[in-house]
């Protein structure tokens, strides 16, 4: 969707900080936060790509004041919510009215902490053959749509050219509604120039992983 989370390519928001020191959390609250995200339990039909998208929902003057583990509360409280889990006002109390029964039990703090999270993997054969090859110029669609997306606003309406097929993956926009449904997966190179006025004669490139129905033959 078209929100304030999709700063790619936007201006007067400052400079990255790219001197930050790398540590896994800033604050031990943050390391809490992650902790009981590993141990809830959530419904079925949960998945990344729907917590992506209740997170791009948040207010744009919550989104660019909270920090990042902060928003992770706000969207894991609204979706517990939406799904019927838990009420507002167990939220805000800390303490569950009545248990869940159709939910198993979260884990406990031993379990999260002798968890190992692995790579997952979301590829998939499928029996449509791709549309594009290496090195067919593209452009990537111009419009949005309402719900969650992974088509950056800055591309939209651009041409690239196709630089690498990675086979079908679970396509994003549809995963978020609970729709499993796969696509091929392109890396799109794009010259910096085409993207942005003030990068004409250039040599710089950016390069973007885009499912086929994002993209259109040239």
């Amino acid at each position: 969707m078209d929100g304030i989370h999709d700063l790619g390519g936007r201006q007067g928001f400052g400079e990255i900080d790219v001197d930050e020191p790398e540590e896994q959390f800033h604050e031990p609250w943050e390391a809490r936060v992650r902790s009981i995200v590993n141990a809830m339990s959530g419904p079925p039909d949960w998945n990344l790509d729907w917590f992506r998208h209740c997170r791009e929902l948040i207010e744009p003057s919550d989104y660019l004041s909270r920090p990042y583990f902060d928003q992770w509360v706000q969207s894991h409280c609204a979706m517990l919510v939406n799904s019927g889990i838990a009420t507002v006002k167990e939220l805000a109390s800390g303490k569950s009215a009545a248990p869940v029964s159709s939910m198993p039990a979260p884990m406990s703090a031993a379990e999260v902490k002798n968890t190992r999270l692995g790579a997952k993997h979301y590829d998939r054969e499928i029996a449509a053959a791709p549309a594009y090859a290496v090195g067919n110029s593209v452009r990537a669609k111009g419009h949005g749509i309402s719900g969650h997306t992974r088509l950056p606003a800055y591309v939209r309406g651009h041409a690239g050219r196709i630089a690498r097929h990675h086979g079908a993956h679970v396509f994003p926009d549809a995963n978020a509604l609970g729709e499993k449904r796969f696509e091929h997966l392109y890396t799109v190179k794009f010259e910096a120039s085409e993207l942005w006025a003030e990068a004409q004669g250039q040599r710089e490139m950016v390069y973007l992983n885009l499912w086929e129905s994002y993209l259109e033959p040239l």
